[in-house]
């Protein structure tokens, strides 16, 4: 399977996008879009895939990703710093990850575990969630900087939340990874975002 192309590197940016999006969305209202929640948990049981689309479900599962992402870069919507910061601190994130192995495989089996528990429980079963949400906090939480969610506190303080949000960052973490994968990178999203618009625009007819 070919990664580097254009479409693949649009996909797994709108799966960073789309993670920034949601734990927004939880850290300020405690609810998210269910349907983009579950793609984008699903996307980091997906451990192998015949195709990019396919690790979140089908592009379907990223049309949030895609209509935000596309709505920053063509000047439609206004930039949240929040989920600039969030998005910019996965990629971050990703990079300090792959220099700690140890960390590396505590997720591959936890990740394991989660995918039995989905099979059992269901993909949001808060049993998945809390293990996903234990994985992120014991591993990339504990690397610097932290991803500090701005946010109600009341919806900050529930311990369900917060799992939702950590699962997410680690969902996040995994599309990030992808999107290196593809070829992408800092100067190709400069460079490049008269192509990454074009292909979102594209995708978005697909769904």
């Amino acid at each position: 399977m070919q990664l580097q192309n254009i479409t693949n590197q649009t996909i797994a940016l709108a799966g960073i996008a789309q993670v920034a999006v949601l734990v927004q969305q939880l850290a300020t209202t405690g609810t998210c879009d269910q349907q983009a929640m579950e793609a984008s948990i699903g996307s980091v049981l997906k451990i192998d895939s015949d195709g990019v689309a396919e690790i979140y479900g089908g592009l379907a599962g990223l049309k949030l990703g895609f209509e935000q992402l596309s709505g920053q870069i063509n000047g439609e919507k206004m930039p949240n710093p929040d989920q600039a910061r969030y998005a910019a601190s996965m990629v971050f994130l990703e990079k300090k990850l792959t220099d700690r192995k140890d960390f590396l495989s505590t997720i591959q089996a936890g990740i394991v575990k989660a995918q039995a528990q989905s099979e059992q429980f269901g993909l949001l079963h808060e049993n998945v969630l809390a293990n996903l949400g234990d994985l992120y906090h014991t591993t990339i939480s504990t690397l610097q900087p932290r991803i500090m969610v701005n946010g109600e506190q009341q919806y900050l303080s529930s311990h369900g939340t917060a799992n939702k949000i950590r699962a997410l960052l680690l969902a996040g973490i995994r599309s990030a990874l992808l999107w290196k994968q593809c070829g992408g990178s800092r100067w190709k999203f400069i460079f490049y975002r008269k192509k990454i618009q074009a292909e979102l625009q594209y995708l978005l007819k697909q769904i």
